[in-house]
């Protein structure tokens, strides 16, 4: 029996917009059972996808997309986006090299109207589309749909404050799945929401400010009584007075309520806010229950749910400072744990449990994080932020000024640096290393495995001064842990392998395919350990004693790792030929983190081949040359 018998017949929008509305929900339902199938054989995320199904149908059955502009946030909610929109076939290589992303990508889709993968930005986007059109006559509706906690961000207020005042036709859909700041839906705001949307109660509106204009006192008390009307029965007072014509909150699992009142919204001109409520993981008990388990995915069985972790597992770099936080508190209670919404991701879930009283969540906020940092280092604190490299580029301005500049000892705990596979490249930490080192004042280590990774971590909680600790995704090594909270000497490498002509100098994740490479290669490896400062001493050692000295890093080859050896070897006018490794001057795609290391030319096999390379260059240049045979 064929489960998707409606859905079958969907390859496009317009096919959506041509169904009897009546059969909305049961496309919704089928939708919703095909993403449940396909995400769990493929992972990704799971509850934020099934909370905007809905919202998703009636999106493409009242606007004309792609014409009209749908414009997403954050993104991990698009997945039914794109099934309606011809990439159902796609999502069996969901996230996989060569496979469809996922996130929006304009390069995907004329659908996807604009690319994202971080949050907040939905907004600005769609206000500069829809005074686009406004400069080219152009009729269009521009839809941002924002929400899974974006609306934490200063970003999204900022845009907010400049669309209030445009006099753009734009629609912002805040798409609320947790309640924080609404209270329980029902028949009455269902009314409300149709009211206040339709086009007799805002005709009426103008008709009256026309009227009234003849009598100001009149009119301001007019408006004053709307909006106290409005103030007692919806929570839409502040983006009223941010300049938009607020709805809600509705139930966004609710066709017969979201298909009508989006249908008012189309016609109406000037900024327009939609509020609805919708629950993560709706239609899958499992991800209702627990929609932070099921938020980002590996492959399961849907009949059973997301097994346990398997029992004697490495554990991750996530892990590892998740219990060196909870152990750093123990012993200082100065200590300070901050993250902008990523407490399970980051593994500070226990850290909030146990010292509740010291561990912030500032929501996504990363620039208030840092500064926020700042502050409690000012007073004597410790603070320490967990952070995402790529969610750190939000906060770059903040960490130059407001740390650094003033040289606070900040920790910076920088997660998923290097590549981390199937999130792509809006999430890949390629530019952590190039980013730091050029800070005055910034101490950057890379560890190799989990007990270098703790050992560092001590260490940077002990400086004086701004440090980062860039650790990548993933299990560790397998090494063995020290459980003393003791530090690494401050600036120096170590040897890992002696070897002849060549030396590999390897940062962090790259100590292991380079000792793989030396194997084969017969080269010297050094573990830098850190980026700066850099270990001056060992690299004019290494190039005394070498013919080729090798940087290895998984990080931007512009500005990374290896242009800190490269400017020792300059300062000592050293003659020892030099090659750099690295992630090249291109964004990275999706995929496998194997197989991009491999593409890439960062494993075992790249490092040879890079090498041998240069030295057969080498070898060629120094030949002398022949006369040419006749």
């Amino acid at each position: 029996m064929n489960p998707y018998p409606l859905l079958d017949t969907i390859s496009d929008p317009a096919q959506v917009r041509k169904l009897d509305r009546r059969l909305l929900p049961q496309l919704a339902d089928e939708l919703r059972a095909f993403l449940v199938d396909s995400v769990s054989r493929t992972g990704g995320h799971l509850s934020s996808n099934l909370g905007t199904v809905e919202l998703t149908v009636a999106l493409h059955y009242v606007f004309e997309t792609p014409h009209d502009r749908l414009v997403w946030d954050v993104g991990h909610q698009t997945y039914a986006h794109k099934v309606l929109t011809g990439r159902r076939a796609g999502m069996a290589k969901l996230r996989m090299h060569g496979g469809i992303s996922g996130f929006p990508k304009r390069s995907e889709s004329d659908y996807d109207t604009f690319g994202v993968g971080h949050s907040s930005t939905s907004i600005s986007a769609a206000l500069g589309m829809a005074l686009a059109a406004k400069i080219k006559r152009e009729t269009r509706k521009v839809v941002a749909i924002i929400g899974d906690g974006a609306m934490s961000a200063g970003q999204a207020f900022e845009a907010l404050n400049n669309a209030g005042v445009a006099d753009a036709d734009m629609l912002v859909v805040l798409n609320d799945n947790d309640m924080s700041i609404s209270p329980p839906v029902g028949a009455l705001n269902r009314y409300l929401a149709r009211l206040f949307s339709g086009s007799t109660f805002n005709a009426a509106r103008k008709a009256g400010e026309k009227i009234l204009d003849f009598s100001p006192s009149l009119l301001e008390f007019a408006k004053r009584a709307e909006e106290h009307v409005k103030g007692m029965l919806t929570p839409g007072t502040l983006f009223e007075e941010l300049g938009f014509n607020y709805i809600g909150p509705i139930d966004g699992h609710d066709l017969e309520s979201l298909v009508p009142t989006l249908q008012n919204l189309k016609n109406l001109k000037g900024p327009q806010f939609l509020h609805v409520i919708t629950k993560k993981g709706q239609g899958y008990k499992l991800a209702e229950v627990d929609p932070i388990l099921y938020h980002g995915v590996s492959k399961f069985q849907p009949e059973i749910g997301i097994a346990g972790a398997k029992t004697g597992a490495k554990p991750t770099y996530t892990q590892i400072f998740g219990d060196w936080l909870c152990d750093m508190a123990a012993a200082d209670p100065k200590l300070v744990g901050i993250t902008p919404a990523m407490r399970e991701g980051s593994g500070m879930l226990r850290f909030s449990e146990c010292y509740p009283e010291r561990y912030y969540d500032v929501g996504i906020a990363e620039q208030h994080a840092v500064t926020f940092a700042a502050g409690l280092a000012c007073e004597g604190m410790r603070p320490v932020l967990a952070i995402y490299s790529t969610f750190l580029q939000r906060g770059y301005d903040q960490l130059v000024h407001d740390v650094a500049l003033q040289n606070l000892p900040v920790v910076f705990a920088l997660d998923r640096g290097g590549l981390v596979g199937a999130d792509g490249p809006t999430h890949h930490g390629a530019f952590d290393i190039a980013f730091l080192t050029c800070i005055p004042n910034m101490v950057v280590m890379t560890p190799t495995d989990e007990d270098e990774c703790r050992k560092m971590l001590t260490t940077a909680y002990h400086l004086d001064g701004p440090s980062a600790v860039r650790y990548p995704r993933g299990s560790g090594t397998g090494a063995a842990i020290d459980k003393a909270l003791v530090g690494l000497p401050l600036g120096k490498g170590e040897i890992r392998r002696r070897g002849t002509t060549v030396a590999l100098l390897a940062f962090g994740s790259m100590l292991t395919p380079a000792l793989e490479a030396a194997e084969e290669l017969d080269a010297t490896v050094a573990n830098m350990r850190f980026v700066k400062p850099i270990d001056r001493d060992l690299i004019i050692a290494l190039a005394g004693e070498h013919s080729l000295l090798v940087s290895v890093e998984e990080g931007a080859l512009i500005g990374g790792a290896g242009a800190e050896v490269e400017r020792v070897l300059s300062e000592i006018a050293s003659p020892t030929r030099f090659l750099r490794l690295g992630i090249p001057d291109r964004f990275i795609d999706h995929g496998d983190h194997a197989l991009l290391l491999a593409e890439i030319g960062l494993d075992r096999d790249g490092i040879v081949a890079a090498v041998r390379t240069r030295q057969g260059n080498a070898a060629d240049s120094a030949q002398p040359s022949r006369p040419r045979s006749e």
